[in-house]
């Protein structure tokens, strides 16, 4: 099954604050994670404390996080360094 992705305006603007080069890891992420998920590139994991929320990672610096809605669809809301875990 192929998600689709919807993008939160917030994660827009934080995308468009990374180098052109992280971005075009990022799309490279975003087909996978389209496929799937949990590809163990991704080392997509549960974030604890809060339903249904998921984080994977670009690199080891850049995370993204996400939520699914319905079956079929990705919600990203966020991307930025590893500390945007944190602020959530």
């Amino acid at each position: 099954m192929k998600y689709r992705i919807s993008f939160t305006k917030n994660f827009e603007k934080n995308l468009k604050k990374l180098s052109l080069n992280e971005q075009k890891i990022v799309a490279g992420k975003l087909k996978i994670l389209q496929e799937n998920p949990y590809h163990p590139s991704l080392r997509t994991k549960k974030i604890k404390g809060y339903e249904g929320l998921f984080e994977c990672s670009v690199n080891m610096d850049i995370r993204i996080l996400w939520r699914y809605y319905g079956s079929d669809i990705i919600i990203t809301l966020d991307i930025g360094h590893h500390s945007i875990v944190d602020n959530i």
